[in-house]
């Protein structure tokens, strides 16, 4: 099934005169700025914080090029993921007409997205081990459909999905799939922005707030084709990324070798909970996790739950969630919180 971009984009927003602000209608090298009302004095710390940004954080951008190997005008840099997830909704979606495709248990964030949009949302569930149901997917599709979100590995299961199903509607759908790889760095399964040529309909979520511990910092990234990317920088809030955020960004991602030492840390600890805990007195199921934390469904998890924050500790109770009954969901920490965690786990069920 052929994917047009333009017949998929709302007529409003593809009519609209995208906000031109100081710095876009200026290009190259100046020493005085007297065009945005900034205050020409400074600011009351240090740094360059009385300037607006870079609208287009295009220093992040060639430095992400080199860690993602993915070109700079296939990057577009959001606050957060849920900047992204909200631009795709108001750029494709007519408000009360259109509709997207979930597939839960799934991130909660595309269903609320959707509903500030005032879109439809068409649920799909996962398969008993959380794996994506195709046919089900296609009796939902209609002539309105216009995004399907896919968490892969998936928040709140931790599993991923398999490949050949994500291309599979890549291949079939006429509108955008959007594929959640907020946790791939602590999966072996190759990222889907390798593939961003050989499908135009396909968008990428990463972030760094996982891995790369910046998650205060509100930095999230989306892959997609030059022209989905433009779309998304047309709508955007004209300085979306703070210039504090830039900086401390530019500077982190000057520290790959740390990262992927934390990385390979968390996922022997994961290992290790998961050990642990399929011997414990309690424990229900295990689902396999690609992510830095894992759902464990536990007897008595309500009960359970309530005994660890008395003691401090603070997990993320999903059991209320359909397909995750009894699940508490349990993110990797590090050594020594997750022995302390380990330690109370088996002191309730003792």
């Amino acid at each position: 099934m052929s994917f047009n971009l333009d017949i998929l984009l709302r007529d409003n927003i593809k009519n609209m005169e995208p906000y031109s602000s100081a710095r876009d209608e200026f290009k190259g090298d100046a020493t005085v700025f007297m065009d945005a009302n900034e205050n020409s004095f400074g600011s009351p710390i240090s740094g360059n914080y009385n300037r607006y940004p870079d609208p287009l954080q295009l220093r992040l951008k060639e430095k992400l090029t080199k860690i993602k190997g993915v070109p700079e005008s296939n990057i577009f840099l959001g606050n957060g993921s849920d900047e992204p997830i909200d631009l795709l909704f108001r750029a494709f979606c007519k408000p009360g007409v259109d509709n997207v495709i979930l597939v839960p248990p799934t991130y909660g964030m595309y269903e609320v997205s959707a509903n500030i949009n005032d879109v439809e949302t068409r649920k799909v569930p996962l398969s008993v081990d959380f794996q994506l149901n195709l046919e089900g997917i296609a009796d939902q599709l209609d002539r309105h459909t216009k995004l399907i979100f896919i968490c892969s590995p998936n928040n709140p299961t931790g599993n991923s999905i398999n490949p050949l199903d994500i291309e599979t509607l890549l291949v079939n759908f006429s509108g955008i799939v959007v594929v959640d790889e907020a946790y791939i760095n602590y999966s072996t399964q190759a990222s889907f922005t390798h593939q961003l040529v050989e499908f135009p309909n396909l968008v990428v979520l990463q972030t760094l707030s996982k891995a790369w511990g910046l998650a205060a910092l509100r930095l999230g990234l989306a892959f997609a084709s030059r022209d989905i990317i433009a779309v998304l920088n047309k709508i955007k809030p004209p300085y979306n990324i703070n210039q504090a955020t830039q900086e401390i960004v530019l500077a982190a991602l000057d520290n790959v070798e740390q990262v992927n030492e934390w990385i390979k840390v968390t996922v022997h600890e994961r290992r290790r909970l998961v050990e642990r805990l399929s011997t414990s007195p309690g424990v229900l199921d295990i689902v396999p996790s690609d992510a830095n934390f894992v759902l464990v469904r536990f007897e008595r998890a309500r009960q359970l739950y309530n005994h660890l924050v008395d003691r401090g500790i603070i997990v993320r109770d999903r059991s209320t969630v359909s397909g995750c009954e009894n699940g508490l969901r349990l993110t990797v920490g590090t050594p020594s919180e997750n022995d302390f965690l380990l330690k109370e786990i088996q002191t309730f069920y003792s």
